[in-house]
């Protein structure tokens, strides 16, 4: 059954219990997922690639169809899938299950797809295509951002952010959270402003950087501060990047040091942390304690502080206080 990204809210779920979302627009599928199935979600979400599930398959439908392992409920996301999964996933959906919702994610799936068809085709599943985004479909998201994070950009910028997103909501987010990062002391950002930070896009990431400190990489650290042309004006970029991260891992530290299960508390976290990053955010938490990661936290605003009085020397000073995690 064939069911649009915006009437998925509409549905009854209940009725449901196997969904593929699949397309182009990887981050309208993430930000699907997220509003249609996790938000509200109060069980456990466990996530799987298409490999993973297929090698754990055997153990997983015992558990499944005997509920061994299934005191509540359960969200299942799979992510890279293709035809390959096809065989279990016919398998599941003759079976009765309760207490259980199965998320499949892909790329583009053509019309020969046989995974796509057999969804096309039953009743009792949801297909769901994500195709790219209009201009105006991103411009609507961009003005409610914000609007709604209360910061103020041109005409002429949105109309930058949409060229620099190139029809991909996950590609429009990542260019938000810059743009929220740097408003943290300034909510009115001026065009040439924007068009840097925007522009870092086309270098490593600066959610790479911020990463690489989490983990204590110095290596990684060193490599992109040198293969990148960053300039005074990503400074507070990289350093509001940085804090935001520090503080949601924070928080997945301490929540871990209660229950000491960090996949669960990965699970759980909000806002979502998706596959692609679990691995990394478990090394990071294991990489520091409270305390340190408590006074690093507290330095980094120091570092702002400094770099702020010191605007010609502000990149070498944001750039020993990365290196020198």
């Amino acid at each position: 059954m064939i069911i649009k990204f915006y009437e998925l809210i509409k549905i009854d779920k209940n009725k449901f219990n196997i969904f593929l979302l699949y397309g182009k627009n990887e981050g309208l599928q993430n930000q699907t997922l997220k509003e249609n199935f996790i938000i509200n979600f109060k069980g456990e979400v466990i996530k799987y690639d298409e490999q993973e599930f297929i090698l754990n398959y055997e153990n997983m439908a015992s558990e499944i169809l005997t509920k061994s392992l299934f005191k509540d409920e359960k969200l299942i996301i799979i992510s890279r899938v293709s035809d390959k999964i096809l065989r279990y996933i016919e398998e599941l959906s003759d079976k009765k299950i309760t207490d259980l919702k199965i998320v499949l994610k892909s790329s583009q799936l053509d019309k020969k797809s046989k995974l796509r068809s057999f969804f096309e085709k039953s009743k009792k599943l949801v297909v769901t295509p994500f195709y790219e985004d209009t201009d105006k479909s991103l411009a609507y998201e961009i003005e409610k951002f914000i609007t709604k994070k209360k910061i103020k950009i041109s005409r002429e910028s949105v109309n930058l952010i949409i060229s620099r997103s190139g029809g991909d909501r996950g590609n429009l987010n990542s260019e938000l959270e810059k743009i929220l990062n740097y408003s943290t002391t300034n909510n009115k950002i001026e065009f040439d402003t924007i068009k840097k930070l925007t522009n870092l896009a086309e270098n490593y990431s600066v959610g790479e950087l911020a990463d690489d400190f989490l983990l204590k990489n110095k290596k990684g650290i060193a490599k992109i501060l040198n293969e990148n042309n960053y300039s005074s004006e990503d400074c507070m970029l990289i350093l509001r990047t940085i804090l935001n991260k520090s503080k949601r891992l924070l928080g997945i530290i301490e929540q871990n040091k209660i229950s000491n299960n960090i996949d669960s508390v990965i699970s759980k976290a909000r806002p979502p942390i998706f596959w692609k990053e679990k691995e990394n955010v478990k090394l990071q938490a294991k990489s520091w304690k409270i305390e340190e990661l408590k006074k690093k936290i507290y330095e980094i605003g120091n570092i702002e502080i400094l770099a702020k009085s010191d605007a010609n020397n502000s990149l070498n000073i944001v750039s020993d206080f990365v290196i020198n995690v």
